[in-house]
């Protein structure tokens, strides 16, 4: 169960990417994020909701077995971040990209109380919260986009 876990923190392998393993990781959530939104908001909801414990708990195995924290390679909270911040969107190539933008600007550069929950917040739970944190605020960002501008285009059926 430990060893599924350390590859599920490193998303089976991508972490172990040695040129910006999160933005690598972000990359490769957009395939899940396509097939959650194919499959419903219920199944979509219910993979972030069972994502966050098992996310917490395979951060907080890698950081036992390799000591330290938040190490690069643990890329489980950019899956998460991302999939909250494309939660209940259309699928266009718009959404998509500026999602990506947004999640990766406010992931690297921790600003407001994102940085403060990412410094404070210690083991598997600070490894995710942050990432949880700038997800839901992109969210918001992006429902706003939605609601208000063209912006995030036309949805074009994929499936």
């Amino acid at each position: 169960m430990r060893n599924f876990l350390k590859l599920l923190a490193t998303f089976f392998g991508v972490g172990l990417s040695p040129k910006a393993p999160g933005t690598v990781a972000t990359i490769a959530t957009i395939p899940l994020v396509l097939l959650l939104n194919y499959l419903g908001v219920f199944f979509y909801m219910a993979a972030i909701i069972l994502l966050l414990p098992v996310g917490i708990l395979a951060a907080e195995v890698y950081e036992q077995d390799k000591g330290g924290h938040d190490h690069k390679e643990i890329v489980i909270d950019e899956v998460l971040g991302y999939l909250i911040a494309m939660v209940w969107l259309p699928l266009t190539w718009q959404a998509i990209l500026i999602g990506f933008v947004l999640f990766r600007l406010l992931d690297i550069t921790k600003p407001l109380f994102i940085g403060y929950l990412d410094k404070k917040i210690q083991g598997g739970l600070g490894v995710m919260v942050d990432d949880v944190a700038a997800g839901i605020v992109v969210s918001m960002i992006m429902q706003a986009l939605y609601t208000y501008t063209n912006v995030l285009g036309s949805q074009v059926v994929v499936f």
